[in-house]
């Protein structure tokens, strides 16, 4: 379990516990490529290889374009996007020379089609797609056994409106139907067993 929040990470890691399995917790930030890599050296040391690695954080700011500032745009890309790649990089330095393993891009339905108010998350998202669909292609033309897939999610009922940045004047909402966290992370587990180019999960 990787995040900035040691406070988040310990609350998902007593439910992991309670589930009996074995958490592992990791404060990094998913945009220092070099914290990410040390996370993954530390799942290894514990855990053995990479069976699956899933890459799913982000940030965002709900504002026009024009009213979110450079600094802004750059820090949610760099987690939104260049997190999912510094994931992905760390876990297939792993994956790669034992020649098996699966990495699950929890994308959305944003990054397929854009909405307003919400260009940095939308751009980082369709980047994460072109991103993920090149990789695909390199892999199966070494004809790799380490699969890369994308679980597409709908909206999702999580605390991420109360805490992500908003300059509206009302309070952000997901665009309904709103589905509850299990679902989604059902889908991310059938996706990390199923690893086919695209999913959607509506």
């Amino acid at each position: 379990l990787i995040a900035r929040g040691r406070a988040g990470l310990e609350a998902a890691a007593e439910e992991v516990a309670a589930l009996g399995g074995r958490p592992l917790v990791q404060v990094a930030d998913v945009a220092d490529p070099e914290q990410v890599d040390a996370a993954a050296t530390a799942a290894t040391e514990l855990f053995g290889p990479l069976d699956v690695w899933i890459n799913c954080a982000f940030s965002t700011v709900f504002a026009p374009f024009e009213e979110i500032t450079p600094e802004e745009y750059r820090r949610a890309t760099e987690v939104t996007y260049l997190g999912f790649v510094n994931g992905t990089r760390a876990a297939l330095e792993r994956m790669l020379p034992l020649d098996r393993g699966t990495i699950v891009q929890v994308g959305s339905a944003l990054g397929e089609r854009a909405v307003p108010l919400q260009s940095v998350y939308c751009g980082a998202k369709h980047a994460v797609n072109g991103f993920t669909s090149s990789l695909r292609t390199e892999l199966r033309h070494r004809g790799s056994n380490v699969h890369v897939t994308i679980a597409q999610m709908p909206a999702v009922n999580t605390p991420q409106f109360s805490w992500v940045s908003s300059r509206l004047p009302r309070h952000p909402q997901p665009v309904p139907p709103i589905y509850q966290p299990e679902v989604a992370a059902r889908g991310i587990a059938h996706a990390a067993d199923h690893p086919h180019r695209k999913q959607y999960y509506v």
